[in-house]
């Protein structure tokens, strides 16, 4: 009986051995995990997730499970998992600047950062991140260590440069300054390359030479990413509220990244600037001024300009262009609501005479297209009870 126990037990907690696969997350609290690092002096392994990052789960059923993966990192590192929105995660997330999920945290038992990297990572990539930490020359504490004492060779600048890049903690782009220093070329493909990932904002050197030699980008990446990324980079400052450009600062920006449609552009973005500020003359006249220079064949953004201006607008003459904004629209597309719109902006002159009958006209077109027309008739009944 005592023998059949024993090879009873040896049989579940044998199977469970051969189960217990990938990497073995411990439970303890944040600072008894630091105390044991200490203790033992190893390298703590941070999983650093949210519950509704998808890469996050992937990770930990794809991932963390790996048998070679878990031999390493339970031999070598003591590994926890953190939710970045519960418990000590919002604090831990700032005392590390994570910001991008997941990030893998390689921390010391005093709480220095020995290593990092962000986004998925499959097998093999974990498992050589986890050798890179442990390597005394070329973690990523090693590499900043080396940097700040002033290295600055070509070759340990592009490694130091990848390892920054892929950490995602947003101070890599010094990095990148200092490795093209050492480039005679940036024409060639990889700092072509390297130039278009890392350009993020227009004060740059690298937006300088990206718009100055776009041709060269579109070769590489085609016209549509080339526009697309240049287009984000400026809308991104212009949205920027810190930043705070006038129109004169956005028209230069244009002008550098859109030469032959700067002006357009501009004129365009003059009236949001001034919409956005308040500014509701401005507007209107930005509005009448920009479809002067830029007719539009667009029935539904010549409408929406009209009507933003019967909102906004109560200068006569500025309505009167507005009107204009609003039988362009119904002469490229006779609708319900460019004409609903039309008959607003004569009720708010007060040619009420005109208002009816062009509210009428809306209402008719509204009934062909099965369309509500509930307001317009409520317009209409103010108009004939002298409301408006």
């Amino acid at each position: 009986m005592k023998y059949f126990i024993t090879v009873f037990l040896f049989i579940v907690f044998g199977s469970l051995s051969i189960m217990a696969q990938g990497i073995d997350f411990s439970a303890q609290e944040w600072g008894e995990v630091l105390e044991q690092a200490k203790a033992e002096d190893k390298i703590i392994f941070v999983d650093a997730y949210t519950e509704w990052c998808g890469p996050c789960k992937k990770m930990s059923k794809q991932v963390f499970t790996s048998k070679k993966l878990g031999k390493y990192y339970n031999d070598n590192f003591i590994n926890v998992k953190v939710d970045m929105e519960k418990g000590h995660g919002p604090q831990l997330g700032k005392n590390y600047n994570v910001f991008v999920y997941p990030t893998l945290l390689f921390v010391d038992g005093f709480g220095s950062l020995v290593h990092r990297v962000a986004g998925y990572q499959d097998v093999e990539q974990l498992l050589a991140e986890g050798k890179q930490a442990t390597d005394p020359m070329n973690s990523l504490a090693a590499m900043d260590s080396k940097y700040n004492a002033g290295e600055r060779e070509e070759a340990f600048l592009k490694k130091y440069l990848k390892a920054k890049s892929m950490a995602m903690d947003g101070t890599h782009l010094p990095i990148a300054k200092e490795y093209l220093k050492t480039q005679e070329d940036w024409s060639e493909p990889d700092n072509i390359s390297l130039i278009f990932n890392m350009t993020e904002d227009t004060d740059s050197e690298m937006f300088e030479y990206l718009t100055a030699n776009k041709a060269k980008f579109i070769e590489q990446y085609g016209t549509n990413e080339v526009e697309g990324k240049i287009q984000g980079i400026i809308f991104s400052k212009i949205g920027d509220e810190s930043a705070d450009l006038s129109m004169e600062e956005v028209g230069a920006l244009f002008q550098k990244a859109y030469p032959s449609r700067a002006a357009k552009m501009t004129s365009a973005y003059r009236m949001t600037y001034t919409r956005e500020r308040g500014d509701r003359v401005g507007y209107g006249k930005a509005a009448v001024d920009h479809f002067k220079k830029y007719p539009s064949q667009d029935p539904d953004e010549l409408n929406d300009a009209a009507w933003t201006m019967y909102q906004v607008i109560e200068d006569k003459k500025l309505l009167k262009g507005a009107t204009k904004l609003a039988k362009q629209s119904i002469k490229l597309d006779n609708g319900y609501y460019n004409t609903d719109t039309l008959a607003a902006l004569y009720s708010k002159m007060g040619k009420t005479g005109k208002a009816i009958k062009v509210a009428q006209k809306a209402i008719a077109i509204a009934k062909e297209n099965n369309e509500d027309y509930s307001t317009t008739e409520e317009l209409i009944q103010k108009l004939k009870a002298g409301e408006i």
